[in-house]
């Protein structure tokens, strides 16, 4: 792609708001750190009686600055912490007590009652506490709500974003945003930890399906999701609209492999790379995000940078990183929303965590995203503040982007959960889309003698392993953090979707039973669920869910198990004409013997709820218009593998896709 400088053109009000904060701030210059401004009492005049702050006719420019000016240091500092539901959830008077600017739901962190109304109830019951401190400033709740808000069981679940890459359908991911917020702020949660707007460029990673392809503009064109989260110019006070967050800021998706933290092999670790190239793959896509589509907050990334002008050897951490957050986020872009930091991802800094604290927010991050550790992050930035470490104008700042969402999302007038779209959660109008999306995200990869659409007078038989399992076909961060394959969310499976829409269906998993005369095999194979590092091949194995009981999960290879070989070696050998469906989060090693033995592959990325979509274009009721979001490696060893490489020769390149009538 090629460069282009990054221009600021961000919203005048937001940056009016944090100049106007900035002034109110000075005006409380000779007050010592933990005192306030008294709040007016006692005033015959309506405006005394009513704070600026909670006058719905003034400004958020207005009102942020007169709130800001009333705060005391804690009452700042608790606005910049974010806890999660489980610090709070066996005694929600925390919130009050630490006077908590956040609380989020991490992947599978539920209330016990895991419906839309569970959900509202627990969210209000935590804003009724917000609302008891002194200020009454409303509570803001997250959610990764990254293929629907796939947290909630009921929930519409998307294909993945890879999935989506493929549609090259920006108004589709538009309705897509549209309906994940709409779901996601009816059961509480006003804000998601959605879109990932990473370029993924090696497939070994265990987060490439959160990309949309390996292209910065694909995933530029992508980003109408924000669109659709937010509503056009960020109109999130909108019942059925929520606060976007475009993530990881940035390279997270240009790491290099071997390079990971821990154990992980690739995710959270460094982008070794020059300047330039660094701009047009990994910050191209926070531009746009910021001047198109006014995108209201950002996170960091765990990973670090390392520019290769200086030579390798000193990597920064992005949440480090004063001179991309500050200086080219805040600054050369002209981002006015809220950095919110990442899971617990300040510790992976150098130093202790006094340091660590003050590191990240004098880089610019102004929320953090600290399970466990909410009190000590508070007592630890208070420190900080008082002892000169981090100066008063980082936190007004900071504090000012806060308050500035909350005002826009129309918090201070309306905190509690609006429910009256909490019965189209799940609805069938919603799911059609889904089915939708699922269809126009196959790829077609391969189709001899026109094998595909399958013909209705052959008799089809399925086998595979993932062909019944809706857990595998979701993928990761669906009900838990990880994915499951016993992860049961209501939808159809593969298999549903072709017994509904075919009259001869077969199945057998491991191809046991017979097959019929003149059948057409569909073999559905690829990969068991997974999120983040233990989704990286060579990474570790995961085994914490509930229902895996403590044992691991097989490790991730980007080859298919024996068990789906054989299955493709006896069908294929058997049925008059063959075909692999491949359900997986990137590409999948396709042996030559293999591929000699089919007839026609499909790729089929994570489908969601709605398998029925697959269905649709195996059956040809609608047809095969996906194209490849990232290349299709012949070999492992060719990772990573891109368009526009050198000596490129991949099994199927970047952008193939097969039609079907």
């Amino acid at each position: 792609m090629p460069y282009h400088p990054l221009r600021s053109t961000s919203r005048p009000h937001r940056l009016g708001v944090l100049a106007a904060a900035a002034v109110a701030a000075m005006t409380c210059s000779m007050l010592t750190p933990t005192q306030s401004v008294a709040t007016p009492t006692g005033a015959s005049a309506e405006r005394s009686e009513v704070p600026d702050y909670q006058d719905p006719r003034l400004s958020t420019q207005e009102r942020v600055a007169d709130l800001l000016s009333r705060m005391t240091l804690a009452e700042k500092i608790g606005q910049m912490t974010q806890a999660e539901r489980g610090d709070v959830a066996a005694d929600p008077t925390k919130v009050k007590t630490w006077g908590l600017g956040s609380v989020l739901s991490g992947g599978g962190s539920v209330p016990e009652d895991n419906t839309p109304t569970g959900w509202a109830d627990m969210v209000d019951a935590f804003q009724a506490q917000a609302l008891q401190t002194r200020l009454g400033i409303p509570l803001l709740y997250g959610v990764d709500s990254v293929h629907g808000h796939a947290n909630l069981k009921g929930a519409t679940v998307f294909p993945h974003n890879i999935g989506l890459g493929a549609t090259r359908d920006p108004g589709l991911v538009r309705k897509i945003g549209e309906i994940t917020a709409e779901e996601t702020r009816a059961s509480g949660p006003q804000w998601s930890f959605a879109p990932c707007v990473c370029v993924a460029r090696d497939d070994r990673w265990g987060r490439t399906y959160e990309s949309f392809g390996e292209d910065p503009d694909l995933v530029i064109s992508m980003e109408t999701i924000i669109d659709g989260l937010q509503g056009r110019r960020a109109r999130y006070d909108d019942p059925s609209r929520v606060l976007a967050t475009a993530k990881h800021f940035a390279g997270d998706g240009l790491t290099t492999f071997g390079t990971g933290h821990g154990d992980y092999t690739i995710d959270q670790g460094i982008a070794e790379v020059d300047r330039q190239t660094f701009r047009q793959l990994a910050l191209a896509p926070y531009g746009p995000a910021i001047d198109r589509h006014h995108v209201g907050s950002i996170m960091p990334s765990f990973s670090s940078v390392d520019w290769t002008e200086d030579g390798l050897g000193n990597p920064i951490k992005m949440h480090a990183n004063r001179e991309l957050i500050s200086g080219v986020l805040k600054g050369e872009m002209g981002f006015d929303g809220l950095v919110i930091s990442d899971w617990l991802a300040i510790q992976q800094l150098p130093g202790t965590y006094d340091q660590q604290v003050a590191t990240s927010v004098n880089a610019g991050v102004d929320m953090f995203m600290e399970p466990a550790f909410a009190d000590k992050f508070i007592a630890t930035l208070t420190a900080a503040v008082e002892s000169g470490a981090v100066p008063m104008p980082r936190i007004d700042d900071a504090v000012s982007r806060i308050l500035t969402v909350k005002f826009d999302l129309g918090l201070f007038e309306n905190p509690y959960t609006d429910r009256r779209n909490i019965d189209e959660i799940g609805s069938e109008q919603h799911r059609k889309v889904a089915r939708r999306a699922v269809a126009q995200s196959q790829v077609l990869l391969k189709n001899e003698g026109r094998t595909l659409p399958i013909a209705t007078k052959r008799p089809v038989y399925v086998a595979g392993s993932n062909a019944d399992n809706i857990g595998n076909q979701a993928g990761g961060w669906t009900l838990t953090w990880q994915g499951g394959s016993k992860n049961v969310i209501p939808g159809d499976t593969i298999l549903d979707g072709l017994r509904d829409g075919h009259r001869d269906v077969t199945f057998s998993e491991t191809a046991l039973e017979p097959v019929p005369r003149n059948a057409v095999g569909v073999v559905v194979v690829g990969e068991t669920p997974y999120a983040e590092g233990f989704g990286d091949v060579g990474g570790p194995r995961w085994g914490w869910d509930p229902a895996d009981g403590g044992v691991q999960r097989p490790a991730q290879t980007m080859m298919l198990n024996e068990a789906d070989k054989a299955a493709v070696s006896t069908v294929c050998s058997r049925a008059a004409r063959c075909v692999v469906v491949v359900v997986s989060g990137r590409p999948m090693i396709l042996e030559p013997t293999l591929l000699a033995e089919v007839d026609a592959v499909v790729a089929s990325w994570l489908p969601g709820s709605e398998g029925a979509g697959v269905a649709d274009v195996l059956l040809g009721k609608r047809p095969f218009t996906g194209k490849l979001p990232v290349t299709w490696p012949r070999t492992i060893a060719q990772e990573p593998i891109n368009i526009g490489d050198a000596n490129y020769d991949p099994l199927y390149p970047y952008g193939w896709g097969l039609r079907t009538r």
